[in-house]
């Protein structure tokens, strides 16, 4: 062997730069270290023979890995539709009236039973005292009639009064008492009259229009407000009515919308609508956020996807793995050990449904292969990789 070779000057090898280490010594001045002797044959041979560190290692990509697991498969259904709101009423007057003051705008949050709109009540104030003075006067007209009618009995008791003049009297308190509920259920109507002048919220929302404004005449019938209840909001979706027999209030639902930013819900199935459009065969699936106090209002687009069972199982990796070609091809590398080393090898495989970020492998790979989920892109067949959390 070649005194060159073997004292490590030779082009920079790693084998050179290795036994280097022994061959240069401290000066002769070094105190307290002695110069070593020749290199051992054997030793040198050891060395020659011995790899030079873990540099595939250290060369090989880095990739992350999973299993392909065998998982029920569902199809998942993208719909868009529209935030709407339980209660949406044009509020509107029993009585005719004129305008005197409203009490809202357009925006404001009212309560339930909170004044919106008043009219004028003069007259049918007025109105309403007439039948309460109708309802005095019955009330003591029939206080007269009992009277009379307790005298015929007295006198009747003591045979002073004819009999046909105690049945006339009983008649009199009767119809006195029929004359007093009439005007009772008058007054009552009159009085219900006067308060619906005042018009109140019928529940509590916000008021997305105000119809009238102080002044005005308005019949009854006539908007004067309306109204948007806030809570209980839900999502109204059209469906294709080929769906309708495989969504049910089991199915799950995530939400997106553009007012909530990435931000995906999850929600339920409340009903299933079976009224289609017939120009569109479609149907509506109504659906209600999980999560309360949501920064939306009806009127807002939202997008859906409805994840339906299948019914069956099969082999599915994260939508990561697939490498897809402009030819058309669809590529997924697996990592296997070979000699104690992972390997990576393409796969071409035939893709089924997409859901949850996972796609159906229905061909070319197995369950239970590592699949490669990052770092796919450049990768060559056989090349050695380091896999995270397995280096």
């Amino acid at each position: 062997m070649d005194e060159a070779r073997l004292s490590g000057e030779d082009s920079g090898s790693p084998i050179g730069n290795r036994i280097s280490c022994y061959r240069h010594a401290p000066p002769p001045h070094t105190p307290g270290f002695a110069r070593p002797g020749p290199i051992s044959p054997v030793l040198l041979l050891l060395l020659l023979l011995v790899p030079a560190g873990p540099a595939w290692a250290q060369k090989a990509p880095k990739v992350t890995a999973t299993t392909a697991e065998t998982a029920p498969i569902a199809r998942e259904v993208n719909l868009t539709g529209t935030v709407t709101s339980p209660d949406v009423a044009r509020v509107s007057t029993a009585v005719g009236g004129q305008v005197t003051e409203v009490h809202i705008d357009s925006g404001d949050r009212v309560a339930k039973g909170e004044p919106l709109v008043s009219l004028d009540r003069e007259l049918a104030e007025l109105e309403l005292q007439r039948e309460r003075a109708s309802v005095a006067e019955a009330e003591a007209e029939l206080a007269d009639a009992r009277r009379r009618l307790e005298e015929a009995r007295r006198l009747a008791a003591e045979e002073n009064i004819p009999t046909s003049e105690l049945r006339s009297r009983e008649a009199e308190v009767r119809i006195q008492e029929a004359a007093l509920a009439r005007l009772q259920a008058q007054a009552a109507h009159q009085e219900e009259r006067v308060s619906r002048h005042r018009i109140d919220a019928p529940f509590a929302g916000v008021v997305s229009r105000k119809l009238t404004a102080a002044g005005e005449w308005i019949s009854p019938g006539d908007a004067v407000v309306e109204l948007v209840a806030m809570d209980r909001l839900r999502l109204d979706f059209p469906a294709p009515q080929s769906y309708y027999p495989r969504i049910d209030t089991d199915t799950r639902v995530t939400v997106s919308m553009e007012a909530l930013g990435e931000r995906r819900l999850e929600a339920r199935v409340g009903a299933t609508i079976p009224v289609s459009d017939p120009e569109a065969r479609t149907f509506t699936v109504r659906v209600y956020p999980e999560a309360d106090d949501l920064a939306i209002t009806p009127g807002m687009s939202a997008n859906a996807t409805l994840h339906l069972a299948t019914g069956r199982e099969g082999v599915v990796v994260p939508r990561d793995a697939l490498i897809r070609y402009p030819d058309g091809r669809v590529t997924v590398w697996t990592v296997a050990a070979e000699n104690g080393q992972a390997k990576a090898s393409e796969h071409l495989v035939e893709t089924g449904v997409s859901f949850d970020g996972r796609v159906e492998i229905r061909s070319g790979i197995k369950a239970g292969a590592q699949v490669v989920t990052r770092g796919n892109e450049a990768l060559e067949a056989g090349q050695a990789v380091r896999v995270a959390g397995q280096e």
